[in-house]
């Protein structure tokens, strides 16, 4: 199935099947072209007949809970979410009501596909508006979820007890998500009530604001919480259905995201909560594969964009940080640092970069190492215009991974023997490393005379912009790369 060309196709070995299912396609006047020769042959839908079969595939396919085949499930049915949402669907409501002065006011919700129809209850509640279907038949409530999916609405059924009950629900933020037809019928409801005095009105309004623009853009994505914590983003999808959470670890797998590298997931346990939480690695090798990838992780990447920008500037600002640096990740080549002017320790300096490499390698403790050598002409600044004391030499710096958090830090020497000694090395080492990076490092000095030059994790991915670098940077960060949780929290090991 492809939405974005808008075909359903089918693959046989046998000429006589394909005809088959073409002549049943026809049955429920769905027109299908039968291709190919010898020993394969194609069944294509397209235009609004491959509408037709995906919303009959999604309605009638594979369950959405656990059980169901994991490849059909991962592959067919939500890229059917895809091409059935484009058709109609008819959403109404009636009978608003309130059994009880202080009870929640509630009303019935019908969304219909062609003859297939299903009702639901809405309820007004101090704090949300839920939507809800229950039933002691699961066909009956995976068939809700499907449709309430084809709304526009990420939703889940769960095993209520151990009575053979199954829930749908939905609460205010995903209803938000949803298709407009669906979020008008229950501004609807909200304003009614409000016209019945049965709702305060700013809560009203609250609901309204969002009902009205949207939450989300992205249609078939549950809601992932973006948010900051310490000043850290949180991008994080949390569920008490595993198989929502096993849903979105395919879909990250099928991007390129690697579990513990990228992103890490906790299964629901007893009925409480999993979650699945994306790394700043994970966002940034998103971003990456946005640009050299596939089109899923555009998407994706858009996506958290988006969520970003709903939860605040702040939240948005530092979320699209993350998502440039990934996008830069190999972008440019080191001959392209040119003259580049940049101030150090109050002095002005003019780099030039020669070339250089990086590689993993092992040491004396058994840690694995990543060195960066660079090659480069730095020179001073005098007066306007005048460079002076130039100086072309090779220059290492060595990260290695150090601390409870794994953090990201590398070091380098300022040599005694360079001319103007160690503490014009260590200048001109550290304008080399801002022309390349934007950011100056830290110059520590010792005792001894040693002075050490200190990169952390924000400089290496400021050398993972260069496309000489990036490949061995990405490797030695996977290769070192583990994961600290502490109660349920896991923090990025950058």
């Amino acid at each position: 199935m492809s939405a974005a060309e808008g075909k359903v196709g089918l693959a046989s070995g046998e000429r006589e099947i394909a005809l088959l299912w073409a002549a049943a396609f026809r049955a429920y006047g769905i027109e299908a072209e039968v291709r190919g020769a010898d020993r394969k042959f194609d069944v294509i839908a397209s235009g609004g007949d491959a509408v037709r079969l995906a919303r009959l595939y999604f309605l009638y396919g594979p369950p959405l809970l656990e059980g169901g085949d994991e490849r059909v499930i991962n592959h067919k049915l939500e890229r059917a979410v895809g091409l059935g949402a484009k058709g109609a669907l008819d959403i109404s409501w009636r009978e608003l009501r309130r059994r009880t002065e202080d009870g929640p006011v509630a009303a019935d919700l019908t969304i219909s596909e062609g003859n297939v129809e299903v009702k639901y209850n809405v309820y007004l509640r101090r704090d949300a508006i839920v939507l809800e279907f229950i039933s002691t038949d699961r066909g009956r409530a995976e068939l809700a979820t499907h449709l309430l999916r084809l709304a526009g609405v990420s939703a889940e059924v769960r095993k209520v007890g151990d009575r053979g009950v199954w829930r749908v629900e939905a609460t205010t933020d995903r209803l938000a998500a949803g298709r407009k037809e669906l979020r008008d019928a229950i501004a609807e409801i909200v304003r009614k009530a409000v016209e019945n005095g049965w709702v305060n009105s700013e809560t009203a309004d609250r609901w309204l604001d969002k009902l009205e623009r949207g939450l989300t853009l992205k249609e078939g994505w549950p809601k992932y919480e973006v948010g900051l914590t310490e000043g850290a983003l949180v991008v994080r999808y949390t569920s008490t259905d595993r198989g929502g959470i096993e849903r979105e670890v395919r879909r990250l797998r099928a991007m390129g995201l690697v579990e513990d590298r990228h992103f890490t997931v906790k299964m629901p346990e007893g009925g409480g909560e999993g979650y699945v939480r994306i790394l700043k690695d994970g966002l940034i090798h998103a971003a990456w594969l946005s640009i050299h990838g596939s089109g899923d992780a555009a998407e994706f990447v858009e996506y958290i964009l988006q969520r970003a920008g709903e939860e605040g500037e702040d939240v948005r600002k530092k979320a699209e940080e993350i998502v440039e640096r990934g996008r830069e990740v190999g972008s440019l080549k080191l001959a392209d640092v040119k003259g580049a002017e940049v101030f150090v320790g109050g002095k002005r300096y003019v780099v030039t970069v020669l070339g250089g490499g990086a590689q993993p390698e092992g040491s004396g403790s058994g840690k694995t190492l990543l060195r960066i050598k660079i090659t480069a002409e730095v020179g001073r600044v005098e007066g306007e215009h005048t460079i002076v004391d130039r100086v072309v030499r090779e220059y290492t710096i060595t990260f290695g991974r150090y601390g409870k958090d794994n953090a990201a830090v590398g070091y380098a020497v300022a040599r005694a023997d360079a001319p103007g000694g160690r503490e014009a090395d260590a200048e001109r080492l550290a304008a080399l490393i801002k022309a390349l990076t934007g950011k100056e490092p830290r110059v520590r000095r010792m005792k001894d005379g040693t002075i050490v030059i200190k990169c952390t994790r924000e400089h290496l991915d400021g050398f993972a912009r260069y496309a000489e670098l990036a490949e061995a940077i990405e490797r030695w960060l996977e290769e070192t790369s583990r994961q600290h949780c502490w109660k349920g929290t896991c923090r990025d090991s950058a």
